[in-house]
């Protein structure tokens, strides 16, 4: 059994309270996932059980659900062998609060949090949630293990990220993989390069990557992917071996939960190996000083 601490403090109810809404937004899916595991009384919900609530398909639950999971909204855990959502504090007496604010913009702006501040007690709770290791075929890779980036050893991993353009960054990976197809953007696309031209210790693999650009700025977290904040499900919909986020700066850790969680999530249903790799700015800037002509 892995133990997972979490420490909440009261004063910090509204900005807990005010991100949930965020994370929801105006997710159609993500709300009925989020009603159908705080309704009730019950402490957890089954996948079986929410897709039963909700009438949606098992694979967008899971979807659903690990954004909610990733974002510290909800917490995993098994019940009889499957997959099963906790509720956490403070969620579950204010989930109704979340619901409201949810794609409400007039009520959320004038929700006050630490920015517009309200006076509180401040009291410490701890909470311990158990769960049990999970047995998923799911491993995390570097950009650094890609046979087609192999100069990328000799760079030194200190260098300082800059910002870059997404389409120019694309490209030059295209060239240095060998992919010569063409991939048009538009806003649904589950990914932004799909390649089975990718290999690993000379064995090829199918490939989907999601790149992040100079567009965005500050600390990437899922909220910052995608209008619905549902970039990285949708990458998640495309069958393929590796599944890749890049970004030219920092990533939040969240980021990292989410990306594990939809891998395993992926590995349950289709029973098989999933492989992930997240490019933060660092190895982004290595990239491209490894192979400075592609750039």
């Amino acid at each position: 059994m892995a133990i997972h601490q979490v420490s909440d403090s009261l004063s910090n109810l509204n900005d807990q309270i005010a991100n949930a809404a965020k994370i929801l937004g105006r997710s159609k899916h993500r709300i009925m996932v989020f009603k159908a595991i705080y309704a009730g009384k019950k402490k957890f919900k089954t996948k079986t059980e929410i897709c039963k609530i909700t009438g949606l398909s098992e694979m967008r639950v899971l979807q659903e659900a690990g954004i909610l999971k990733g974002s510290h909204v909800v917490d995993q855990t098994k019940e009889k062998g499957e997959i099963a959502y906790v509720k956490i504090s403070p969620f579950i007496t204010n989930h109704k609060k979340v619901l409201s604010l949810a794609g409400n913009k007039e009520k959320f702006e004038k929700f006050p949090t630490k920015v517009n501040p309200v006076s509180s007690k401040s009291q410490q709770t701890t909470i311990i949630t158990k769960y049990p290791q999970k047995l998923i075929q799911v491993k995390q890779i570097y950009i650094d293990q890609f046979d087609a980036f192999y100069k990328i050893k000799k760079i030194k991993t200190s260098l300082k990220p800059a910002p870059v353009d997404e389409n120019k960054f694309k490209a030059s990976v295209k060239k240095i993989i060998g992919e010569a197809g063409e991939f048009t953007d538009w806003g649904g696309e589950k990914n932004d390069l799909f390649t089975t031209r990718t290999k690993l210790n000379g064995n090829r693999y199918s490939t989907v990557f999601a790149f992040k650009g100079k567009g965005k700025k500050g600390i990437l977290k899922p909220s910052m992917m995608g209008k619905n904040g549902d970039q990285i499900p949708r990458l998640y919909q495309s069958v393929a071996d590796i599944y890749v986020l890049q970004y030219w700066d920092q990533i939040d850790q969240s980021v990292y939960e989410l990306m594990y969680n939809l891998a395993v999530s992926v590995s349950a249903i289709q029973q098989r190996k999933v492989l992930y790799c997240i490019v933060d700015g660092n190895d982004t800037s290595r990239l491209i000083a490894a192979y400075p002509s592609y750039f």
